[in-house]
């Protein structure tokens, strides 16, 4: 991947979210962890607050969501219209959930975008991580955001490589992905448009577009039909 495949416009469609603004100053999509983080109630203003209920402070979900007593709310916390929120999920920080999305059992979701009817269903980590519109995590996946030395994430790209400066990142999923079950996506992982993810993966680095990632060895052009 280049990195101008990595710019916002080429991963993610941003009509499929209500908070496009976050995106619209930016070059790459790993930029909005800081505005979640800095400046959530400037978030909260654009809200329509007669659909939400403020659960407790920095904490707000819209009335149709159903809110199980298993569910756990940590702190700056956005759930949109109809999510499917479902037992033991633990949202800690810093998570903007679009509509239609799916957060399943036992999942942990710490500083996190998700666009429109993007899902983790069962069983996944996802951290300092997007997941752009429809896309998919299969049972298990585990977003890792913390490498071993802990020294910053850097993005290696065909073109060169970006310094996140910054220490926790986990991975870029982009609009239309599927990543199959009890995959690991390694620190800084990039994803890119409509590709697909063998289950069992360890991955590192970027897939492109459009891809069939079945081993680190054998990535193939998916067809376009």
């Amino acid at each position: 991947m280049k990195k101008e495949n990595f710019k916002i416009n080429n991963m993610f469609d941003l009509s499929k979210t209500s908070f496009s603004f976050l995106f619209r100053e930016k070059e790459y999509p790993y930029q909005v962890f800081d505005e979640m983080k800095n400046n959530f109630f400037k978030i909260v203003r654009t809200l329509d607050l007669s659909e939400y209920n403020k659960i407790k402070e920095g904490v707000y979900v819209h009335r149709s969501v159903t809110v199980l007593k298993s569910v756990y709310l940590g702190k700056n916390i956005i759930i949109g219209r109809d999510v499917d929120l479902r037992n033991s999920a633990f949202l800690r920080e810093n998570v903007i959930i679009g509509d239609r999305c799916v957060v399943g059992n036992s999942c942990e979701l710490k500083n996190v975008f998700m666009f429109n009817e993007a899902k983790a269903p069962h069983f996944n980590y996802v951290g300092d991580s997007i997941l752009g519109f429809n896309s998919h995590l299969g049972a298990g996946v585990i977003t890792s955001n913390l490498k071993m030395d802990k020294s910053n994430i850097i993005l290696k790209f065909e073109d060169g490589d970006i310094d996140t400066k910054v220490k926790k990142l986990g991975a870029i999923i982009a609009d239309n992905v599927e990543v199959g079950c009890n995959t690991v996506l390694n620190p800084g992982v990039v994803i890119g448009k409509n590709s697909f993810v063998y289950p069992l993966s360890s991955i590192r680095g970027t897939v492109d577009e459009n891809m069939i990632y079945k081993s680190k060895d054998e990535i193939i052009k998916k067809e376009i039909r």
